[in-house]
């Protein structure tokens, strides 16, 4: 893996190791991350700290990848989809003081391998996406999804049968 760093009025890579292939679109926010071999990411994604991001996966526009975030080989994120990593988000501490990285624990989520994420979907930190699952578009992910599954909704809930490819 290679590490850039590369600041332009198009996109901001600091810190990131990328694979061969990687392909970045206009105005990305990347830092501190690790992306695979031939993954796309599209324009007005960020990707944050230790998150990592698997080979051959897509990434696409306006989606928010956090710290935390582990992205198998061989996934698809829809637009605009959103990964949470804070059960308890609070701006200040209790005496008025704001909070910095020492005031909160890092709840890790995970996306198996070839899984699918729709387009606008949240996932709530400390779930997995197993493997070859599947997100519905709009879904608000709170518990884990099992390998092969389909689930929609909020909260997302899986559907008796799986859509074929």
């Amino acid at each position: 893996m290679e590490l850039i760093n590369e600041d332009s009025p198009r996109r901001t890579l600091v810190n990131v190791r990328v694979g061969k292939n990687v392909r970045f679109f206009n105005f990305v926010n990347a830092y501190g991350c690790e992306i695979g071999d031939n993954t796309k990411v599209g324009s007005f994604v960020e990707i944050q700290k230790n998150a990592r991001i698997g080979k051959n996966c897509k990434i696409s526009s306006h989606t928010f990848v956090c710290e935390g975030v582990e992205i198998d080989d061989g996934v698809f994120i829809g637009h605009n989809v959103s990964f949470i990593n804070d059960k308890s988000p609070r701006a200040t501490n209790p005496d008025g003081s704001m909070q910095t990285d020492a005031d909160w624990k890092v709840v890790p989520t995970r996306v198996g391998k070839g899984a699918v994420i729709g387009t606008g979907a949240t996932l709530l930190c400390g779930v997995t996406v197993g493997a070859g699952a599947m997100v519905g578009a709009g879904s608000v992910v709170t518990r884990s999804v099992a390998p092969g599954a389909v689930v929609a909704g909020n909260p997302a809930r899986p559907l008796a049968k799986k859509p074929s490819p």
